[in-house]
């Protein structure tokens, strides 16, 4: 297929269309959603998509691991939030990025965590191309936003033992000198999903298309117009929630020196409720999903060397960073707490029908940190992928390459790629998929 055609085919999509706002429709077995004309092969089948979910500063260091597999799998303390997920979950252990190892600590091990690539110090920016945007290019000109990089912690831009901490802010790399921009606002990004330009409107997106989509609604089938009914609810959900985002909770991080603000507070801007402003990013992820507006989405809840502090938790003495060097009880609380982002995303995907698979079947979720535990233990990568990459990734297994050679963790990667008819003779220092995934 040329590029024209791309484009082509992409244009004449079905959308529900408003003043200033598109969005794309959800999978509908009543129209060839993806698709200009119906086919009898699998052309009109949902695509598989890529969402790299990373969390900073590793885990708990006793309280990571999995054993067994099927329904009998046995999960680590950390990992109890996934429990209806273990036959949907590959475990993999023993994965690790060599170039990680040289500078030691959390921006030289986190700025190639996707790539691998060797990175620059001395407070100058190089890294690599990461995987999510190689897959993004993929797919760039088959949906209206080809990568969707999202996080609830902004970058830091200063320098750390020769190393700069652009590294442990971004994951994500469009190229080996360009950071992929990061979107912390849940209102950019739900805008950059269905408004046509990324300012932010005053009239619901929701409102926009209502018109269109009473149209649209009358000519497709009865369960369609459940499925319809059903995803309009969700944005409207996302959309109030967003609006009410910031007027509860307790300011993350870096604490100001006056006890109440000497200003208005600015109608938009970052939630101060750290689990909601989690939440709103993952349903956005959701969405972009859902409606094939994106089919990569890379969510970065926290930094490495995170400076997040969780009073929803009551664990709110100490910042990120400093709770990962010891194995607390409060330290598995927060661990919990963000695979508990994780089963929460998972259970929204596996909760959305695309014709013989769910949502979840059709992704391939990534989750991973840079270090497996507080004490930048990089050797071993700790590694959770949920979804069947459209029926091509068999879940319930513990997969342990610790002690064998060849176990990059690009390996890794040059197979997900596979998944997406996505073939690379090499990635970062790998030149082999992992067969078992």
């Amino acid at each position: 297929m040329n590029q024209n055609s791309i484009k082509h085919h992409f244009s004449r999509r079905r959308m529900l269309r408003g003043l200033g706002v598109s969005m794309a429709l959800p999978w509908l077995e009543s129209m060839p959603v993806w698709g200009d004309e119906p086919r009898r092969d699998s052309a009109s089948e949902a695509p598989v998509r890529l969402a790299v979910l990373f969390s900073g500063n590793g885990f708990h260091s006793k309280e990571w691991w999995a054993k067994g597999e099927g329904r009998q799998m046995e999960l680590g303390k950390v990992l109890a939030p996934l429990e209806d997920f273990k036959t949907r979950m590959l475990f993999i252990e023993g994965l690790y990025n060599e170039e990680a190892q040289k500078g030691n600590i959390h921006s030289s091990q986190t700025g190639n965590l996707l790539s691998g690539a060797p990175l620059a110090s001395g407070g100058e920016i190089r890294s690599g191309t990461s995987i999510d945007q190689i897959v993004a290019q993929r797919f760039a000109n088959s949906t209206k936003v080809p990568s969707l990089v999202i996080g609830c912690e902004k970058s830091n831009p200063s320098v750390h033992k020769n190393y700069s901490m652009l590294y442990s802010s971004h994951i994500s790399w469009s190229s080996p000198t360009t950071p992929a921009p990061l979107e912390i606002y849940p209102a950019l990004a739900f805008d950059r999903l269905f408004k046509d330009g990324a300012s932010k409107g005053d009239k619901s997106v929701l409102d926009a298309v209502l018109a269109d989509a009473g149209s649209l609604r009358r000519g497709i089938s009865t369960s369609d117009q459940h499925k319809l009914d059903e995803y309009l609810e969700s944005v409207r959900d996302v959309e109030q929630r967003i609006a009410n985002a910031g007027k509860r909770g307790e300011l993350q991080g870096w604490r100001p020196t006056l006890e109440k603000p000497n200003m208005n507070r600015p109608p938009d801007g970052v939630p101060q409720d750290i689990a909601e402003h989690m939440r709103l990013m993952a349903d956005i992820l959701v969405l972009g999903f859902q409606t094939d507006s994106t089919r990569v989405t890379t969510l970065k809840l926290n930094n490495d060397h995170s400076s997040l502090r969780f009073p929803n938790l009551g664990v709110d003495y100490m910042i990120h960073h400093l709770l990962s060097h010891s194995d607390t009880a409060d330290w598995l609380k927060v661990n919990q707490f963000f695979l508990e982002q994780v089963a929460y995303i998972a259970r929204k995907l596996d909760a959305i029908q695309e014709g013989p698979r769910t949502l979840l079947e059709n992704t391939m979720l990534l989750y991973c940190s840079s270090m497996l535990t507080g004490n930048h233990e990089a050797r071993r990568l700790p590694v959770v992928l949920l979804g069947a990459g459209g029926g091509r990734i068999k879940g319930g297994r513990v997969l342990d390459y610790n002690g064998k050679p060849d176990r990059q963790m690009c390996r890794l990667y040059l197979s997900l790629m596979d998944k997406v008819n996505l073939r690379m003779a090499k990635f970062g220092d790998a030149t082999q998929p992992l067969d078992e995934v």
